[in-house]
């Protein structure tokens, strides 16, 4: 869907009056209000956003056409910490989390971030060859988000801000696999070990958050990554309806010694399909994209940043449909990170 000029003519008062109501998209009270603010967008966008979510026409579903005001956002930061205070895209981060509640509830994760709702997707010195999203001169291997953990979102979305170099986001569709010709029996057994990846490693972390609670449920949450590390947990590569299943896998973080000749025979079927059938999605500023986690994997291709504040810039939500599946990992009923 494509905004259209009498569309942001609704939206940018209303985007404006919000970012004036609240200093950061992190703020609980807009947290807390988002799905209800999300019945204020435009009601053919709600349907839109309705139709993705039920039927599953496709995993990628892409909203263009919002307005960005590339003088106010000023350069691109040089590193995710701090950049959520103060933000000069902040009615846009509004717009993106209020579709965001229309699909589900966004979250975060307590080893990412700093326990950030939004995320920051940019060019980070240091991590040109560092398999994470602030990487530059290596691709992004295409996965499945956080595919290690049993409280993964339902979808990854992204908001570009600015894309000069018109870097490709990479994504797959399973539904344009040829489920016939893979060992889908094999793939559903959980006989395939998955890794925490980078992400949410320590390293990638502040020492601390200043609030000796928080950073006590943290150190817990990295206890439980390292364990996972040293112990990976069997899993299945597919789930749900097996003529039309959902995906979970990372490649580039699996431990693939110690499978089945038949399971690996099966994943490396798998993996083939998908790099054939790889598309490229380049992201303009406006362009907010949502990816279904459950049928789909995504990745980004190479870039060479120059971090002179011009580098691509994006911002990123999790959502997930059932926020309560997640509870054992969340300390209150209505806290929306995971620990």
């Amino acid at each position: 869907m494509t905004l259209t000029s009498a569309d942001n003519a609704v939206l940018n008062p209303m985007l404006r009056e919000l970012a004036a109501e609240y200093a950061s998209i992190e703020d609980a009270d807009l947290l807390r209000r988002a799905p209800v603010l999300a019945r204020r967008l435009p009601g053919h966008l709600l349907e839109f956003l309705e139709a993705y979510r039920l039927g599953e026409p496709s995993a990628l579903c892409l909203i263009s056409g919002l307005e960005v005001d590339a003088e106010r956002l000023g350069p691109t930061p040089a590193h995710w910490r701090g950049s959520q205070f103060g933000s000069p895209a902040l009615p846009q981060e509004i717009f993106f989390l209020l579709c965001a509640s229309a699909l589900g509830d966004v979250f975060g994760w307590a080893t990412q971030q700093d326990g950030r709702i939004m995320h920051d997707v940019l060019p980070i010195k240091g991590h040109e060859h560092y398999e994470i999203g602030s990487n530059s001169l290596q691709h992004l291997s295409w996965h499945t988000e956080d595919a290690f953990h049993p409280c993964r979102g339902d979808y990854v979305a992204l908001m570009c801000l600015k894309n000069p170099d018109a870097v490709a986001t990479v994504v797959c569709d399973a539904g344009d696999l040829d489920w016939s010709a893979l060992d889908v029996d094999a793939l559903f057994e959980p006989e395939f070990t998955q890794m925490p990846d980078n992400s949410h490693r320590p390293e990638n972390a502040s020492e601390s958050t200043g609030d000796p609670v928080v950073d006590r449920l943290r150190r817990r949450s990295f206890d439980l990554i390292r364990s996972w590390n040293d112990e990976p947990v069997k899993r299945p590569v597919l789930f749900g309806d097996r003529t039309d299943p959902y995906l979970t896998l990372d490649p580039y973080h699996m431990k693939l010694d110690g499978w089945s000749e038949r399971s690996s025979a099966a994943f490396q079927g798998l993996c083939d399909q998908i790099e054939a059938k790889l598309r490229d999605v380049r992201l303009k500023p406006g362009d907010c994209a949502f990816i279904d986690n459950f049928r789909a994997v995504h990745g980004r291709k190479s870039f060479r940043a120059r971090y002179d504040g011009s580098d691509r810039w994006l911002k990123r939500l999790n959502i997930t449909r059932n926020l309560r599946g997640s509870r054992a990992w969340r300390p209150a009923a209505d806290d929306r990170i995971i620990y």
